[in-house]
């Protein structure tokens, strides 16, 4: 008998919830084959069978939470186990005929009782309509029939909706969830804002956008001057790149960017590492392609831990502004937003020029608000002036 015990998931995830069982209790499983869908705050990891044999036991239900070391269930190696049965076209009748196909019926009718004037009411005393009685003198053979108000289904309004539906949230999110309560109630966050003036962004794009696709194979998007943009604030604010770690502060000295994604189970957060060494064209892949896995569910558990930083873009929804909710336990979350046409003051006159609101969320236990203000005009000014990130001053 092999017990199956819940492995190391990474970095700081200590525990995780049982998403679905992929094999019944009596089933059978191959070595190495995914027995059980377990889901972090992270992602959602298949947890193998270490041997062939047959599923004997699962200790925990779907929706509960074990932790890392937790044995959650036993596969009995001398036991061959049921093995799943595929899919099978419906066998015909032993005469060879084909299967009869099911067909709905009519509802029996209630039969009618005569008065003095004709047939008036049903079997169940109501009284018939004058089209009802019309067709029973005639001969008809059926007749419309009254269901019964028992088994009425509520009239609602035409084109109006039920007022509420209640649907469970899955493991994932309800993780989700939790975690994000845990980051407002364990952190100090606080959330202050800037805006950029992207015409040199534009312009520069517009400039280049042609000869870098064709030189590099990536298109230049905004995303690597925002992530060359916070790394060089970064290193001038290094509060915004640590952690709380019981009553220190750890300082990181790495740009491991946590880059956000939207996928159809949620936001999830890949990590983009080394963004200090790393060129535009380097960072324009490295995004690409953690989209790519992302959408596609190829994310590892590698892929989203050790990040040190993070910044989101819910200017692609649309989003004018925004407080991002830290990304615990770090320190700081940048939030880029949507670029408008907006009448801004330039010298001594007003000029309409593309604008982007920025915010940072960070922790006040850690930053203070000087440090915070100093992150964001910093990056406002190399976004303002790219030609200060290509010289990295």
């Amino acid at each position: 008998m092999k017990d199956l015990v819940v492995p190391s998931l990474g970095e700081s995830i200590t525990e995780a919830v049982i998403g679905k069982w992929l094999v019944d209790v009596g089933g059978h499983v191959e070595a190495d084959e995914p027995v059980v869908d377990l889901e972090t705050d992270k992602i959602t990891v298949q947890m193998p069978s270490p041997v062939s044999g047959a599923l004997t036991e699962q200790k925990y239900a779907v929706g509960d939470t074990v932790r890392v070391g937790d044995i959650i269930g036993q596969v009995d190696e001398t036991a061959e186990g049921v093995k799943a049965a595929g899919t099978t076209d419906v066998a015909a009748p032993a005469s060879g005929t084909a299967p009869t196909p099911a067909v709905a019926t009519e509802p029996a009718l209630p039969s009618a009782s005569q008065g003095q004037g004709g047939v008036e009411r049903d079997a169940m005393g109501r009284l018939l309509s004058p089209s009802q009685r019309k067709a029973i003198r005639e001969g008809k053979a059926k007749i419309p029939a009254l269901a019964s108000t028992s088994t009425l289904a509520p009239v609602r309004p035409p084109g109006k909706e039920k007022a509420e539906e209640v649907v469970p949230m899955s493991p994932l999110r309800r993780r989700i969830a939790e975690r994000l309560v845990m980051a407002q109630q364990g952190s100090a966050s606080l959330t202050t804002f800037n805006e950029v003036d992207m015409s040199a962004i534009i312009g520069l794009r517009k400039l280049y956008k042609d000869e870098f696709l064709e030189t590099h194979n990536v298109k230049l998007g905004f995303m690597s001057f925002a992530v060359k943009a916070a790394v060089e604030a970064l290193k001038a604010s290094p509060g915004l790149n640590a952690e709380v770690r019981d009553s220190a502060i750890v300082y990181k000295k790495k740009y491991d960017l946590g880059i956000a994604v939207g996928t159809e189970k949620g936001l999830v957060v890949p990590v983009l590492r080394d963004c200090d060494t790393r060129s535009f064209a380097d960072v324009e892949e490295g995004i690409i392609d953690m989209a790519v896995k992302a959408r596609t569910n190829k994310l590892i558990l590698d892929d989203l831990i050790g990040g040190t930083f993070t910044i989101t873009n819910g200017g692609i929804y649309g989003s004018m502004m925004s407080t991002p909710l830290l990304n615990f336990p770090q320190t700081g979350i940048l939030g880029l937003h949507n670029i408008v046409k907006r009448a801004m003051v330039i010298g001594d006159s007003v000029e309409v020029r593309p604008v982007m609101y920025l915010a940072l969320t960070y922790d006040h236990r850690v930053v203070d608000g000087k440090e915070a203000v100093g992150f964001l005009v910093a990056v406002k000014e190399r976004m303002e002036n790219p030609q200060r990130l290509m010289f990295g001053v």
